[in-house]
C-alpha cells in the first residue's frame, strides 16, 4: 500500500491545478532491435543531427489504479491534428504486442534541438457525450503514456476536486477538470535525447457546449549527463535497494546453512550405523540375527521403494516441464543481468517465450528418461503431455483473458496475428525440440539402473499417525521455501502491479538458488520421515511437499490483492488472478521438480549399500 499511496501521492501533486512542478518520466525502455528495413535510422539509433524531425507516439490511456486495464490513446474524445490523415502505427515486436502496448504516431510536429512555443493542436467541440467520457476519465484517475525516442512520459487526463481546492473531491461542490496544455521539457547531450519530462497545465472544466483548444509547447535545455546513464534516473534504488531486502537476502542464506546442516548432520548421522552394518563383509550368525530382528522403517521397504509412481506418464511430463522451467528462470535472470533486458520495452517477454522453446529440448530429455527409466511404454504419450502440458494451460488461462479484453475493448487483448506466431513458435521450435529431447533421453539416459530389486507383490504400508501421512507432508514441505522468496515476492509483485522497473536481477538469481537449495533440503527431509514410516510412496509426495510452495505463493497474492493495492472492477480482477495463477501453476511445477529430482538422488544413495532379497 505505501508503494502505490506514495506514487499516487507524486504524480497527484505534479498534475495539480495551477502546479509547477514537471512530472518526471517513471520508466524508461530502450529500442528493441529491429531490421532496418523501411524504417529511419534517426529513430532507433537515437542520433539526430540539429532540426531533425523524430514522432511523439501516443500509447495507451487507463485507470492508475488497474495496470492491465489499458486502451488506446484515442479511446477517449481526444482531437487530432489532422483527423483525415491515416493514423502511422509502430510495431516494436511480439513481447511489445503482448504487453499492451500500441505506438500511433501523434502527428504532433517535434524538432531536435528547436524549442517550439506554445502552439495550437486543435479545436474540439463539447458535446454531452465526450463530457461524459473525460469526466468518467478524470473521475476514474485515468493516466496516459506517450513515447519520446523511446522514453515513456506519464501524465494525468485531468482532476476532479472540490471548491475548496481538495483532489478527488465528489459531490455536487466538485467539479472536473481537463488539462489542455502539454509542456515537453527535453534535455540532449550531444545528438542524443537524454531525458523527456512533462507538464500539463491550463485546466478548463468540462462543460457541455463549450470548445476546449489543445495545445503544447517544447523547450530544449543542454546536459551533461551521457547517454549510457539516461535510464538510472527511472530505477528506484531507495526501494529495491533498501536494507530490508539485504536482509531478506541474508535471512535466507542463513535458512539454507541451517538445513543443509540438518540433512547432512542428523540423516547422514542416522544412516551411518545402517551403512556400517550393510559394508561388513563377515556377520557371525548371532549378529546377523540381531540385525534383522533390529531392522525397522525405511530398510524394511527396499523392496517396494523403487516401484514406479501411478500416473507415470503425469509425473514424467511434470518433472520434465519443471526442469525445463528451471533452466528457463536461471537463464532469462542472468539474460538480464548481462543484457539489461528490463530496459527494452517487451524485450523480457520475447525473451521468455523464446528461451522456452529452445529449452524444450531438456523437458523432453528429462521426461523420455524419467519415463523409459520407469519402464515406460506410452512414450509418445508421454512426449505429446510434456511439449503441451504447461503451454496449454497457460494457453487457456490467456485465451480466457483475452476473451474478457476483447469484450472491453482493451489494449490488453492480443491480436490474432501476435497468436499466430506464438503458436507457430510452439509447433516449428517447442515440438520438436521436445520430441528430439525424448528420444534422446530414452536412449542414453533410460536404462533402469536401481540399486535395489522390486518385489513382485507391494507391500502393506502400516498405518501411522496424521503428521507421518503423506498428505501431511506435503503441506508443511512449501512452507520453507515459501519463507525463503517471501521478501521477494513483495518487491517482484510491487514492481509488477504499481509501474516499478525491476532491474535487481542479482538479488533475484541469489534468491532463486536459495529456493532450490531449500526446496530440495525439505523435500529429502519430508522423503526421509515418510520412508521411516515405511510408506514407500514417496515420488508424488516429494513433488507435492515442494509444489505446494506455489499454494501458499496464491494465498500471498491474495493478501497483496486486497492489502497492498487498490485494484477494482471485474477486468483488473481477472486479470490479477489470472496471471498470478499462470505464475503459481509454473512455480509449482518447477519446484515440484526440483524437489523430485533432489528426493531422488538422496533415495537412490540411502539405498546402493541396501542387499536385495
Amino acid at each position: 500500500m505505501e508503494a502505490t499511496t506514495a506514487a499516487e501521492m507524486h504524480w497527484r501533486c505534479s498534475l495539480r491545478r495551477g502546479c509547477a512542478t514537471r512530472i518526471s518520466v517513471l520508466m524508461a525502455l530502450a529500442a528493441v532491435v529491429m531490421l532496418a528495413g523501411g524504417a529511419r535510422a534517426d529513430e532507433y539509433d537515437h542520433k539526430y543531427a540539429m532540426g531533425d524531425s523524430f514522432p511523439l507516439w501516443v500509447n495507451k490511456v487507463g485507470p492508475y489504479n488497474n495496470p492491465q486495464e489499458t486502451y488506446n490513446y484515442y479511446e477517449l474524445p481526444f482531437c487530432k491534428p489532422h483527423p483525415e490523415a491515416k493514423p502511422v502505427h509502430k510495431w516494436g515486436g511480439l513481447g511489445e504486442v503482448l504487453q499492451g502496448n500500441e505506438l500511433i504516431d501523434s502527428q504532433l510536429e517535434m524538432r531536435f534541438r528547436v524549442d517550439i512555443p506554445k502552439r495550437a493542436v486543435c479545436q474540439d467541440p463539447l458535446d454531452e457525450k465526450k463530457v461524459e467520457h473525460f469526466k468518467y476519465a478524470v473521475q476514474h484517475h485515468y493516466w496516459y503514456e506517450l513515447f519520446v525516442d523511446d522514453l515513456p512520459i506519464w501524465g494525468f487526463v485531468g482532476e476532479h476536486v472540490t471548491e475548496g481546492g481538495e483532489s478527488g473531491g465528489d459531490g455536487d461542490s466538485a467539479k472536473t477538470y481537463i488539462y489542455t496544455h502539454k509542456s515537453f521539457d527535453i534535455a540532449y547531450s550531444g545528438h542524443q535525447i537524454i531525458q523527456v519530462n512533462l507538464t500539463s497545465e491550463n485546466p478548463r472544466p468540462l462543460t457541455p457546449g463549450t470548445t476546449l483548444e489543445f495545445t503544447y509547447s517544447v523547450r530544449w535545455e543542454s546536459t551533461a549527463i551521457p547517454f549510457r546513464r539516461r535510464f538510472e534516473r527511472y530505477l528506484d534504488y531507495n526501494f529495491f535497494e533498501h536494507q530490508i531486502h539485504w536482509f531478506s537476502i541474508f535471512n535466507s542464506f542463513m535458512m539454507v546453512i541451517f538445513l543443509t546442516g540438518l540433512v547432512s548432520m542428523i540423516l547422514m548421522r542416522t544412516l551411518r550405523n545402517d551403512y556400517a552394518r550393510y559394508a561388513r563383509e563377515e556377520d557371525d550368525l548371532e549378529s546377523l540375527e540381531r540385525d534383522m530382528s533390529e531392522e525397522s522403517g525405511w530398510k524394511l521397504v527396499h523392496g517396494d521403494v523403487f516401484r514406479p509412481a501411478p500416473w507415470l506418464v503425469l509425473l514424467s511430463a511434470l518433472v520434465g516441464t519443471g526442469a525445463q522451467l528451471a533452466c528457463l528462470t536461471l537463464l532469462v535472470i542472468l539474460l538480464s543481468i548481462f543484457g539489461s533486458l528490463y530496459v527494452g520495452r517487451g524485450a523480457i517477454v520475447t525473451a521468455l517465450i523464446v528461451c522456452y522453446a529452445l529449452t524444450a529440448f531438456i523437458g523432453g530429455y528429462v521426461s523420455g528418461g524419467f519415463y523409459a527409466r520407469n519402464d515406460g511404454k506410452s512414450w509418445i504419450r508421454c512426449m505429446l503431455l510434456t511439449a503441451s502440458l504447461f503451454p496449454g494451460t497457460c494457453f487457456g488461462i490467456a485465451f480466457a483473458l483475452n476473451t474478457i479484453a476483447i469484450f472491453y475493448h482493451s489494449l490488453a487483448a492480443v491480436p490474432f496475428g501476435s497468436i499466430v506466431v506464438v503458436l507457430l513458435i510452439w509447433s516449428f521450435i517447442s515440438f520438436p525440440l521436445t520430441l528430439f529431447g525424448t528420444v534422446i533421453g530414452r536412449n542414453w539416459n533410460g536404462t533402469p539402473d536401481n540399486p535395489c530389486r522390486v518385489k513382485r507383490i507391494p507391500s502393506p504400508i502400516p498405518n501411522k499417525r496424521w503428521y507421518l501421512k503423506p498428505w501431511s507432508v506435503a503441506t508443511v514441505g512449501g512452507l520453507l521455501p515459501f519463507g525463503a522468496i517471501f521478501i521477494e515476492l513483495y518487491f517482484v509483485f510491487t514492481s509488477f502491479w504499481n509501474y516499478k522497473v525491476y532491474y535487481v536481477y542479482g538479488f533475484m538469481l541469489l534468491v532463486f538458488l536459495i529456493l532450490i537449495i531449500v526446496t530440495i533440503c525439505v523435500t529429502i527431509v519430508g522423503t526421509y520421515f515418510l520412508l521411516n514410516a515405511e510408506n514407500y510412496h514417496w515420488q508424488w509426495t516429494a513433488f507435492g511437499s515442494a509444489a505446494s510452495t506455489a499454494v501458499y505463493v496464491f494465498l500471498y497474492s491474495i493478501h497483496y490483492f486486497f492489502m497492498k493495492t487498490k485494484m477494482n472492477g471485474f477486468f483488473q480482477t481477472c486479470f490479477y488472478f489470472g496471471y498470478t495463477l499462470i505464475f503459481v501453476i509454473g512455480l509449482g511445477i518447477m519446484c515440484g521438480a526440483i524437489g523430485y529430482l533432489g528426493s531422488s538422488a538422496f533415495v537412490r544413495r540411502i539405498y546402493r549399500y541396501i542387499k536385495s532379497d
